[in-house]
């Protein structure tokens, strides 16, 4: 991999394993807006930054050395080698064929506090709703980072700030339904400290699983998502309909409990896990396996 900040530009290349929009539609992130020049401008740790493949290149605008030091190396992963990751995923014949269709997945390491809520959100939701959810709340609660193609940015609030909003508020303008207590009260959690979610990072996986489903909103697939997507927990595997779908038909050959699946998931992949969920669940959903 090379880097070379040029012209305003971050440019990535030697990179093979890194497409924008693999990244941005296997639904691990939501604050991502597609371009007509088929870029991604995307909003994260305040910032607002746009990728786009060009060739063998990746082209980072908003990204300088410092942001890229500081946020951008760790938020793409950049330090993880995913070929060996893919090639040691590939030894299963079913994950030689996920790998080879999701080839340009990287799993974002995302802020703590937002993929909770993001995710709180997500339950019995789809992706077009939790989007417009989670730019709502950024956009009422969230602090301005400026104005791009007739787009208004907003960074996602701090749980202080979110901790201060009315129920009322978040249903009738985000229209979250019936998770909008459930939001408030997990921000007051974290706010106050209650829920202590830096001491979440030092737990083992499943006293991890188990503090944040103290958490409103929060059961075992949510409880995943967040800590594949946030904590840097790669052996989490989370259970969806999709990789539902997928594993019973790839390789449980039965109906099965999510659980039981959740567990299998762990126990056949190991420390890649959350990659080969991510693979499977971007190669399921794309090829509309198990429908």
């Amino acid at each position: 991999m090379k880097i070379n900040f040029d012209e305003g530009l971050c440019k990535i290349s030697d990179l093979e394993e890194f497409d924008p929009r693999d990244i941005f539609t296997c639904g691990q992130a939501f604050r991502w807006y597609e371009e007509e020049d088929g870029s991604f401008t995307f909003v994260t740790h305040g910032i607002v930054a746009n990728a786009k493949k060009v060739g063998d290149e990746i082209i980072l605008k908003g990204v300088d050395e410092k942001s890229f030091e500081e946020i951008f190396y760790d938020y793409f992963d950049l330090s993880r080698d995913y070929k060996l990751v893919m090639e040691e995923l590939a030894q299963d014949e079913v994950m030689k064929d996920a790998t080879d269709y999701g080839k340009g997945i990287r799993i974002l390491n995302q802020d703590k506090f937002e993929t909770i809520i993001s995710f709180i959100i997500s339950a019995n939701n789809q992706i077009p709703r939790i989007q417009k959810a989670i730019e709502k709340i950024s956009e009422m609660y969230g602090d301005y980072l400026g104005e791009d193609k007739n787009r208004k940015y907003y960074a996602f609030p701090s749980a202080q700030q979110l901790a201060l909003a009315k129920p009322e508020d978040l249903r009738e303008f985000a229209r979250v339904g019936f998770r909008d207590k459930r939001i408030v009260e997990a921000s007051k959690l974290i706010a106050s400290g209650q829920v202590d979610i830096e001491r979440i990072s030092e737990m083992d996986l499943e006293d991890a699983r188990k503090e944040l489903q103290t958490l409103p909103g929060v059961g075992p697939k949510v409880a995943d998502c967040i800590l594949l997507f946030a904590f840097d927990r790669k052996e989490s595997f989370p259970v969806d309909v999709w990789i539902k779908r997928v594993m019973e038909e790839l390789y449980l050959k039965e109906v099965t409990p999510k659980s039981k699946i959740a567990t299998r998931g762990r126990e056949v992949f190991g420390k890649n896990a959350g990659f080969a969920n991510q693979y499977l669940f971007y190669y399921g959903r794309e090829n509309k396996l198990g429908k």
